[in-house]
């Protein structure tokens, strides 16, 4: 697959422009979040364009990776949780204030809804921006992610972070929030249960028994003990599961 589009989009949020790569050139809009590292080439450097050529270039799906600061908002532990959220925050408001409008504005189509998927911390923010915004987007895939943010709080929590932990707001979810999320979109939750995925495995069966129980669409994928917490098996579950949705 061709090396794709480098875009730099300004960001009042985030008080600088962000690094957006775009793959494709029609088809089903889709946000890909990175994995911890947080880098918006991440999935063209991994090889995950190359799988999924077939799809981009039939114009099935037209992909959007935006760098994160995910280092800055979840894993940089040595500063407080309380401050880190705030970075998560500014994250989100770059995704639907810039990225969204962007997007559809680049589609051609102002009220479009948009897919997301992501591995490993990339599925936590794909399954919890379709949890939170489910107008907008429509259908997530999660491959091997956490969905209890307090792991990486050191067991902290207030009101932000609590909005951003799927595992604590979902099981309290009721009334109209609920029902918008069962009204507007689907999960797909995969994980294997082999090397690397303790604390995925567990929270992504912990939070789609919460969908069960709270009538969310979603699909509960586990995979062997043969698939890791890799690459390899990220293509392997990308391709399955974005060939049988698009393809």
């Amino acid at each position: 697959m061709g090396v794709g589009r480098h875009l730099m989009l300004p960001s009042s949020a985030m008080g600088r422009d962000v690094h957006v790569w775009q793959y494709g050139w029609f088809g089903e809009p889709m946000v890909v979040f990175p994995t911890a590292a947080g880098f918006a080439h991440e999935w063209q450097a991994q090889g995950m364009i190359d799988v999924l050529a077939p799809l981009i270039g039939a114009g099935k799906i037209k992909l959007y990776c935006p760098e994160s600061n995910v280092s800055e908002a979840w894993t940089k532990k040595e500063v407080e949780p309380a401050t880190r959220i705030k970075k998560h925050q500014a994250y989100e408001r770059f995704v639907m204030d810039t990225l969204v409008p962007f997007i559809r504005q680049d589609c051609r189509l102002p009220q479009a809804k948009i897919a997301v998927t992501g591995a490993s911390l990339g599925g936590m923010y794909a399954a919890n921006f379709a949890l939170k915004h489910p107008e907008t987007f429509h259908w997530s895939l999660s491959m091997s992610g956490r969905y209890l943010a307090t792991e990486f709080t050191g067991g902290f929590q207030n009101g932000d972070i609590y909005h951003n932990n799927p595992l604590a707001y979902v099981p309290n979810l009721g009334g109209d929030a609920l029902q918008r999320i069962r009204d507007n979109t689907h999960l797909v939750m995969v994980c294997g249960t082999g090397k690397w995925e303790e604390g995925c495995i567990e929270e992504t069966i912990a939070l789609c028994d919460v969908f069960q129980r709270k009538g969310i669409s979603h699909q509960r994928d586990i995979w062997g003990r043969d698939s890791v917490h890799d690459w390899g098996w990220w293509k392997k579950q990308a391709w399955l599961h974005l060939n049988r949705r698009f393809g």
